[in-house]
């Protein structure tokens, strides 16, 4: 049974006049109105094309947006007279609902999860108000593993360009496939599906009321999911919008990915320091992923503020590193920005060490994960560096060497693990 305190009374009531599902699409909204209207109108599309005998419905967990939001989603609904090119055989229903406390995203996923085990859906997606290139196919794309081939969670490959997703290339994707042996592009995903088995065993799992029930919850589901040996694939999706938006917090984006990923260590042993067949997670329609358009990026700053972290944080450092490591990248600060390499060993070395320091609790967990980041400024250097003239294959093969390094280096991350006081 869901988790009755996420849902208020208005909309329970709402979903009792719904009835039950086939599937349930999720947007989690804040203040979208600029781009949720064109989202909802591509999903429903979606729906009416590639499922129109299905019983579905489009539910919104707003995190209190004041800019209209929530009537562009309530505008999706139809209902079995719409339309003479996509005729609905069934009623398409578009509810939204605002979750108490503040704005969070696993707040909205928690809410849509609940919404989808009380209406027994048998299939969810969730979309990102954010994804402008959203196409009718995507919905597609996404719901038809788990409808017709019983696949449990369904993650996303986009076309990216090849100086975007910095994070999710460099330790995010790197990392997850060496811990947990399962290779998914995109762990933390926007734009993802997942089955009611999968949907209801995560809403009853022990964690809203912990960190990343609230931030970086999609990728604590797609860990659950590997750790749970969850039947997992991958869709291409195509090309992912990029919108004009402020610089992101990268302390923030930390804490919410190598935060996690080092929290699981301690939730997850047996599935990450034990001998696992790798989990398959095969990707249908997957193409190039890498485009190639100029971006300007500023390799000064992030060798500046390399070296800066370097010199501000070496006490800090020289608790959580060992010697070696220290040294290494001490030795990097004084080398000139055309020359700068941070190799992919060092870096994975790196991030091993910061793991197990955050185990200890060396020092606050949280100033463990805030003084990587200057660290990862230097390795973002290296791989812009390394492809500033890189063709797609080249891009996608200095990929696979930063890969190969964290699984290369993971014996050094169990013998640091094991070997502690």
């Amino acid at each position: 049974m869901p988790d009755g305190s996420i849902l208020s009374d208005e909309f329970i009531r709402e979903l009792i006049n719904v009835g039950e599902v086939d599937i349930l699409v999720g947007v989690p909204t804040q203040n979208d109105a600029r781009t949720v209207g064109q989202v909802v109108q591509g999903v429903r599309a979606g729906l009416l094309k590639y499922f129109p005998r299905a019983r579905s419905v489009i539910i919104n967990a707003d995190g209190g947006s004041r800019d209209g939001t929530r009537d562009l989603v309530r505008a999706a609904s139809i209902n079995d007279t719409f339309g003479s090119n996509l005729p609905a055989l069934r009623t398409l229903h578009s509810i939204s609902t605002q979750y108490e406390g503040p704005p969070a995203d696993g707040t909205a996923l928690h809410t849509i999860l609940a919404a989808a085990d009380l209406l027994q859906a048998k299939a969810c997606a969730v979309v990102s108000p954010g994804s402008t290139s959203l196409e009718p196919e995507w919905i597609e794309r996404l719901l038809h593993p788990v409808i017709r081939e019983g696949m449990d969670l369904v993650l996303p490959v986009y076309r990216r360009h090849k100086f975007d997703g910095l994070l999710i290339r460099n330790l995010v994707y790197p990392l997850t496939r060496a811990l947990y042996a399962c290779s998914v592009r995109e762990p933390y995903p926007s734009d993802y599906a997942f089955s009611s088995n999968l949907g209801t065993n995560f809403l009853n799992q022990d964690l809203w009321t912990q960190e990343q029930g609230r931030h970086g919850t999609e990728l604590w589901l797609t860990l659950s999911a590997i750790v749970g040996r969850y039947k997992i694939s991958q869709s291409f999706l195509g090309t992912r919008g990029r919108l004009e938006a402020p610089p992101s917090d990268l302390v923030k984006a930390m804490r919410e990915t190598a935060g996690l990923l080092f929290c699981s260590l301690d939730c997850y042993p047996g599935a990450w320091k034990g001998a696992h067949e790798p989990l398959p997670a095969p990707c249908s329609g997957c193409q190039p992923a890498v485009s190639l358009e100029p971006m300007r990026v500023n390799r000064k700053r992030l060798h500046q503020m390399f070296t800066f972290g370097i010199s501000q944080l070496e006490p800090v450092f020289a608790s959580i590193l060992s010697g070696p490591t220290h040294e290494e990248l001490k030795r990097l600060a004084s080398v000139p920005e055309n020359e700068f390499v941070l190799p992919g060993p060092l870096w994975a070395r790196t991030v091993y060490e910061f793991a197990v320091a955050y185990h200890r609790a060396v020092i606050g967990r949280d100033h463990v994960v805030q003084a990587l980041v200057p660290l990862f400024r230097g390795r973002a250097l290296t791989f812009l560096q390394e492809n500033r003239e890189a063709s797609e294959t080249e891009v996608e093969n200095n990929l696979e060497k930063v890969c190969q390094a964290f699984e290369a280096e993971k014996p050094s991350l169990l013998q640091l693990w094991d070997g502690e006081k």
